[in-house]
């Protein structure tokens, strides 16, 4: 403990008559505060209270005791600002939480306060309680399990509870009183009665509340009285205060309270005599109301940001680089100052005060009780302090855009024509007519306010279309979109947000057909671009399936799908953007893609088992096992890709399962591979998933869908043609135990490591590659797979060195590849070519999904984001990948192949 208790108290005695008369009245405290034991003293004071049956007596001593022993450290630099109001905040929970199980036992003997819940919301909430705070919590109830006389009525009952608390806590006595209580945050508090019951409570927020009310709800914790069912009722209402899609409507209600906030402020703008330390600009509110605007645009999609303290929160968002680490520290240290300043005003008298004294005297007195020369020296600090906050909130209050005339308003549109034709626009007139009459035949622009946003938006969409790759297609791409939007209101307040936004959409719109279609079905996917983490890869298999997989409250089998499509979507319409903008190389995207496949198939079919087993029960020693081969399979999926799966399963066919409805195990089995099917490729609310193809399995389509594992082992060592041994060579377990996908991958091995005859091989290959030729013709001279010499005959050749010499079996074709090479199977060239097609096939899917050359925008985009300086190198590198491709075939197989441009 360190400090210079000794000044403090003559600072104290000197300055502050409420600490002076502390110390008068307890000089057992008074003089463990002279030895300069704070923690001594905080102990002292919370002990104050224990020798008295008085409930409400016992905590206004406490009370009067923390205060004295806070104050005393806060001004001896013992306890930091934080501490002073984490103390303060953990004697309001005890102090609630006592004031209810007293007035529970008073009406119930010996009950424990079950079903009464105190919610501490604001700074409470936070534990960031000032020296002479009031609380606001919100007292909850359940009608179900609240302790009442026989003939109670659950309301009343709550109500006497709610009433005696009050007294406890609120009533001015001898002794002083505990805390100001303040419940106007209840829901409907105009209407409702002081403690409202849990489904009522539930009803309100779920339909009626209002955008302050999510904001209040950030710092919410349960403090006191049954902190388990306040806990379960904070959960129910989570999606309530962290809604993962943004509510920019919302966004503004808080927006325009903030400015009500400043603008109706009665007291002086700048520091100085009369000046507000938390209401006045650049103020306590201004950085607590700066963080939690941030949290709500960002929490409910990324959970770091959930957290309820000022400066934690401040620091999260530096960490997730929403806000710059610099304004991060700033406003947290200038947060902690102001609330220091905040505690001097209020340590002088014990008012609940914010406001700098009007008289020169008695700023002069809070400012030595702080430490300071006098008044000015602490108008001059505060001027330097509320000048940093009030820059940086300002630019939280600015709205992009808002300096351009909104001209589209105007009801001739012919200022929106000139300014097409300035900006460049073919036929502008022309174009501005389409505008115009967006505002009577588009159904999302029918709201007055809706069409005010617009106007705000307009001017810079009109620049970013003109700048966009293609401004025609991608205004008619963009007229496509708002079509179909039932409501545009928060589209355009992101935009608003995020200008860069704009820009980015309508790349996505011009160059990518089907991210475009994708988007124009569920326009809720540009949430997932607000993120500063959108542009960033998706994390390992197992986060994501944790966040499929993490139960929510209501959960049913459709809601858990549901949740499994939704991140799927939000992930693979992310790394479509990412391809986009050339973010990363097309093979990481590939792999990307490929891990949010497997971990939706894991949560399908996790999901699906669970429910399955409602009915079924479980087939004893019998598990299911999923296999997945090609693209899956290797590691490396495109947008386009559907997953090619075997499904398995282990134990003896002949056992039945235990549920309720049993099934033998072969039908058991086959019945949840076809539930994990549908759970896979079925659309739900949220859209489709996958399509899936299981034809890979023994006997293709004319065989059962699953099939034991023995079976599968027999099969491809005895029956199996060239070709599925081919695709088992990308066949990698995904699902199942462990135990036996082991098993599984060691079978695999034994068969592809089996002698071969060269010559048989060779010719079943070649057949093989003939017919598919005869069927699968290239789509356009940018099929990368179908293009003589492109990724099929990579694949092929691959496949059979890899079976005549039994090596390099790898599921990863890139690593089968090094693996080759080291061997001298394959030139050492040849991982690059590979590598060149398989960008170009990611790339293609998304930018020229049929195979033909797209427009000159296209073009270049493709050049790029494959890592070309243009796109004649891009075919001239094709041509020559394809190239090698075809030497080594002819040295494999002695075949010339037609490489065509």
């Amino acid at each position: 403990m360190t400090g210079d208790f000794t000044e403090a108290l003559k600072r104290a005695r000197a300055h502050s008559p409420f600490l002076s008369l502390g110390l008068e009245r307890q000089p057992e405290l008074a003089e463990i505060l002279a030895k300069g034991d704070g923690e001594q003293a905080l102990a002292w004071a919370k002990a104050a209270g224990q020798s008295c049956d008085d409930v409400g007596v016992a905590l206004r001593r406490e009370r009067i005791g923390l205060a004295v022993a806070l104050g005393i450290g806060d001004l001896a630099g013992a306890f930091p600002v934080t501490r002073v109001m984490e103390e303060l905040s953990d004697f309001a929970d005890r102090a609630l939480d006592q004031a209810i199980s007293h007035a529970v036992t008073r009406r119930v003997p010996d009950a424990e306060p079950l079903g009464f819940i105190g919610l501490a919301l604001g700074k409470h909430g936070a534990r960031e309680l000032n020296y002479s705070s009031d609380i606001d919590p919100i007292l909850l109830f359940d009608p179900d399990t609240l302790p009442r006389r026989e003939r109670d009525d659950p309301g009343e009952a709550a109500q006497r509870v709610a009433r005696t608390l009050m007294e406890v806590l609120t009533k001015q006595t001898g002794e002083g009183y505990v805390f100001r209580v303040d419940l106007r945050l209840r829901p409907a508090s105009e209407v409702s009665p002081l403690s409202v019951s849990v489904p009522a409570a539930l009803s309100h927020y779920e339909s009626s509340a209002l955008a302050w009310e999510r904001a209040a709800f950030i710092r919410a914790r349960a403090a006191a009285g049954d902190i388990t069912a306040g806990e379960d009722f904070l959960d129910a209402i989570h999606s309530f205060v962290w809604r993962r899609s943004l509510d920019f409507t919302a966004l503004e209600e808080i927006r325009r309270l903030t400015e009500r906030i400043r603008d109706h402020h009665d007291g002086p703008r700048e520091p100085g005599p009369g000046f507000n330390v938390k209401q006045g600009r650049g103020g306590i509110r201004e950085v607590e109301f700066y963080a939690q605007t941030h949290q709500l645009i960002h929490g409910g999609r990324n959970p770091s940001l959930q957290c309820r303290g000022t400066r934690q929160a401040l620091d999260a968002l530096a960490d997730a680089s929403i806000i710059k680490r610099e304004d991060a520290d700033v406003l947290g240290q200038s947060y902690d100052r102001l609330r220091e300043i905040e505690h001097r005003l209020q340590m002088v008298h014990d008012r609940q005060t914010h406001s700098l004294p009007e008289s020169s005297s008695s700023l002069d007195n809070v400012a030595a009780l702080a430490g300071l020369e006098d008044g000015a020296a602490l108008v001059r600090e505060l001027a330097e302090i509320t000048s940093q906050v009030a820059q940086r909130y300002d630019q939280l209050l600015d709205r992009p855009g808002e300096d351009s005339a909104s001209f589209a308003s105007l009801p001739d549109g012919g200022a929106v024509s000139d300014r097409m034709e300035a900006l460049g626009f073919d036929q502008p007139g022309a174009l501005a007519a389409r505008i115009e009459s967006w505002k009577d035949n588009m159904r999302a622009l029918r709201s007055a306010e809706a069409r005010l946003a617009f106007d705000a938006v307009l001017p810079a969409l009109l620049e970013a279309l003109i700048e966009a790759p293609d401004p025609q297609r991608a205004f008619t791409r963009w007229e496509t979109l708002l079509s179909r939007l039932p409501s545009a209101i928060n589209l355009f307040r992101l935009f608003e947000a995020r200008p860069g936004l704009l820009d980015q959409v309508l790349r996505l719109l011009t160059l990518a057909p089907p991210l475009a279609d994708e988007l124009s079905r569920r326009p809720e996917l540009l949430d997932a671009l607000i993120d500063t983490s959108a542009l960033d890869l998706p994390g390992g298999v197992e986060a994501l399936r944790a966040r499929m997989v993490r139960p929510e409250r209501g959960d049913d089998y459709e809601r858990r799908l549901d949740r499994i499509r939704r991140i799927v979507g939000e992930e693979r319409f992310a790394l479509g953007t990412q391809l986009i903008e050339a973010r990363h190389d097309p093979l990481d995207i590939a792999a990307g893609l490929s891990r949010v496949a497997e971990a939706a198939l894991q949560a399908g079919a996790q999901a699906a088992c669970t429910e399955f087993q409602e009915t079924h029960g479980k087939v004893p020693g019998g598990e299911l096992v999923i296999l997945g081969l090609g693209r899956l399979g290797g590691g490396a999926l495109t947008h386009a890709s559907d997953l090619d799966i075997v499904f398995l399963f282990t134990g003896d066919i002949g056992i039945e399962s235990d549920g309720r409805r049993p099934l033998t195990a072969s039908l058991y089995f086959n019945r949840l591979a076809q539930r994990v099917s549908a759970a896979m490729s079925v659309p739900t609310a949220q859209g489709a998933l996958y399509e899936v193809d299981t034809r890979l399995r023994p006997q293709g389509a004319q065989g059962p869908l699953a099939v034991s594992l023995e079976s599968f082992a027999r099969y491809q060592k005895q029956d199996a043609w060239t070709w599925e041994h081919m695709a088992l060579t990308r066949a990698r377990p995904l699902y199942g135990p462990p135990a036996a996908q082991a098993e599984l991958r060691d079978m695999i091995c034994s068969v592809l490591e089996a002698a071969r005859d060269p010559a048989t091989l060779r010719e079943d290959v070649l057949k093989m590659r003939n017919e598919m030729e005869k069927h699968k013709h290239p789509s356009g001279p940018l099929d990368a797979k179908l293009l003589r010499g492109g990724l099929v005959d990579c694949e092929f050749a691959l496949h059979y060195l890899q079976l005549r010499d039994g090596v390099a079996l790898e599921p990863d074709l890139g690593q089968a590849i090094a693996s080759l090479a080291e061997r001298d199977l394959v030139p050492t060239d040849f991982a690059q070519w590979y590598d060149r097609l398989t960008r170009l096939l990611v790339a293609a899917r998304l930018l020229a999904p049929d195979g033909h050359i797209p427009s000159a925008i296209g073009q270049e985009a493709l050049a790029r984001i494959c890592g070309q300086a243009s796109f004649p190198q891009l075919l001239k590198d094709l041509t020559e990948a394809r190239h090698g491709v075809a030497s080594l075939w002819a040295d494999l197989f002695g075949e010339t192949l037609e490489i065509t441009a």
